[in-house]
């Protein structure tokens, strides 16, 4: 019995380590360098709106060259507020061949009130080297919308901007090869060299070893078959290899614009005591009028009498437990009472003094 004790809680334990382990593919850690999309953008005109549209120079001089080039002179000054300057932008895939179709985003360009209802006419969409590679056009889907009578309005949502799925059709293809001769590259999306050792470590388990190369934290280079059919079945296996990557680095996120903050599961604290009050100034403006005595011919004069309080709450000491669990974290943080805006200068004060073992990130 003294002698299966231990064995038991070795397995035991290893069972634990196992299953709270976490495994993940290296398809979803990593990406193979030169797979990418690339970014595409284009000027167009919606026409089609119900008097939403705007009379900004831009759109006449847009609408007047799109006259033209199907055999119409209207004037130099054409103008409709059914029409509406827009910015077309969309992204092309990697791999995608022309005839295939992609989705494409309508931004209001000039002072338009609403696209809704618009059509987009045809618009040439260039990628950075100033190449055409799709043209879009279509029905515009805006998920907003919005009323006025009697100088009253009400708008819900974004009327400024919409979609069309699949209104860009791809007219010229992107070259683009899985790696450079015998290699293949694997970038992490997150530089680590420990997930960067486990990879390689993993990827010669399962193809022999010397098969995979970490040239650094982030890049590995795997050799791959040279025949393209093989290539493809290879990268498949490989995208599918599990292992437990390295642990990431605990980090808190904190936007003060909005008062949100987010933390990871490695974040721990230190024992600390905390104090924290909150300050208030209040000031209030009250009109003093005085007037003339009748007959003096002086004026009525009007000046403010300025209330000025400054209030300061208590604030009591309070101990905050060392601890390594993020529930743990978040209860001792919620004990002290305190709202999100205070909470961004608690974290930053306990990561000043040590307490807060984690990198502020603030955005």
């Amino acid at each position: 019995m003294k002698r299966l004790f231990p064995t038991l809680l070795a397995a035991g334990f290893s069972l634990f380590t196992i299953t709270s382990a976490q495994a993940e593919r290296i398809k979803d850690i990593t990406n193979i360098s030169g797979v990418r999309a690339n970014q595409l953008v284009g000027y167009g005109v919606v026409v089609g709106l119900d008097n939403t549209g705007d009379s900004s120079p831009i759109t006449g001089q847009g609408l007047s060259n799109l006259m033209n080039n199907l055999g119409l002179t209207p004037g130099q000054n054409f103008t409709s507020k059914n029409t509406a300057s827009v910015m077309v932008t969309s992204s092309l895939p990697a791999f995608i061949r022309p005839g295939e179709t992609i989705d494409v985003t309508v931004s209001a360009l000039g002072g338009s009130k609403s696209l809704r209802g618009g059509t987009l006419l045809m618009t040439p969409l260039k990628g950075a080297d100033g190449q055409i590679y799709a043209m879009a056009q279509g029905s515009l889907l805006v998920g907003g919308a919005g009323a006025s009578g009697g100088g009253s309005s009400t708008v819900v949502n974004h009327l400024s901007a919409g979609r069309i799925p699949g209104g860009g059709t791809v007219e010229r293809a992107v070259p683009m090869r899985v790696g450079q001769g015998d290699f293949i590259t694997l970038e992490l999306k997150e530089s680590d060299f420990t997930t960067a050792s486990r990879a390689t470590d993993a990827i010669d388990r399962n193809f022999g070893k010397g098969t995979a190369i970490p040239l650094d934290a982030r890049s590995i280079q795997v050799k791959a078959p040279a025949d393209p059919g093989q290539r493809v079945a290879f990268i498949s296996q490989l995208e599918n290899i599990s292992l437990n990557p390295g642990l990431s680095t605990p980090k808190v996120i904190i936007n003060a614009r909005t008062g949100s903050i987010v933390m990871n599961q490695l974040v721990s604290v230190d024992k600390c005591a905390i104090a924290h009050g909150n300050l208030s100034v209040t000031i209030t403006a009250e009109p003093q009028i005085s007037q003339p005595n009748p007959l003096s011919g002086g004026q009525t004069v009007v000046t403010q009498k300025a209330d000025v309080q400054v209030k300061s709450e208590k604030g009591e000491l309070m101990t905050v437990p060392a601890t390594a669990s993020l529930n743990d974290v978040v209860k001792a943080l919620n004990a002290l009472g305190a709202t999100p805006q205070d909470l961004l200068a608690i974290l930053q004060a306990m990561k000043a003094a040590g307490a807060l073992k984690a990198d502020l990130e603030i955005i």
